[in-house]
């Protein structure tokens, strides 16, 4: 029964209530990231959700343009700014998901949603993640994120895949909020970013 209909009915109200109450936060976000970004405050891209069906997942935006003299971006580490360091240690650039949550693309909890580029590469059992909607925060998120393996974060998706709960979601929206209160690092110390997925590891 949750799975089905309770864990969207919690999804949609938690989310619109959070967007109202954090709304003025959110306007202070927007204005310094406006002005430390000079005016391009969201992130977009596509990203598969349940069923591989791709949609548009929005953050803030935590780094610059800025590019070679090829017109190559420069790596992760040279574009964070100062603003998106603070905000990704927080958490805080993926609040924009509460949008994607309310209109139903995501979910508060699971597995998080990767790049499309991934698809191709996933045996049967690491397609298993999208069974149902990518979250916010996830098992796999409460485990080490990005300073995990690639081995490991599927494992953590699948497992919660299997067993989906009211009690699993209440026990990693604990203890996601524990470890932002915390602000513990969420990134492999040498990447700003996981590392490529090859569909090897």
């Amino acid at each position: 029964m949750y799975r089905k209909f309770g864990k969207r009915m919690l999804d949609f109200s938690v989310a619109a209530i959070a967007i109202i109450v954090l709304s003025p936060f959110w306007m202070i976000l927007i204005i310094v990231l406006c002005i430390a970004h000079r005016g391009k405050i969201f992130f977009f891209q596509q990203r598969p959700g349940k069923n591989e069906r791709l949609f548009t997942i929005v953050k803030f935006k935590t780094m610059n343009d800025r590019r070679d003299v090829n017109g190559n971006l420069l790596p992760d580490m040279q574009r964070i700014t100062k603003i998106g360091a603070f905000i990704r240690k927080c958490s805080l650039d993926e609040l924009p998901n509460l949008w994607n949550v309310l209109v139903g693309n995501m979910s508060l909890v699971g597995p998080r949603p990767l790049l499309k580029e991934y698809l191709q590469l996933y045996n049967a059992e690491q397609k298993k993640r999208h069974d149902i909607c990518g979250g916010i925060t996830g098992l796999a998120q409460v485990n080490g994120r990005n300073a995990i393996s690639w081995t490991e974060k599927f494992h953590f998706d699948n497992l919660y895949v299997e067993h989906l709960s009211f009690a699993l979601d209440m026990k990693i929206l604990f203890l996601t909020l524990q470890k932002i209160f915390r602000t513990e690092t969420v990134n492999a110390s040498e990447n700003v970013t996981m590392e490529w997925f090859n569909g090897n590891n």
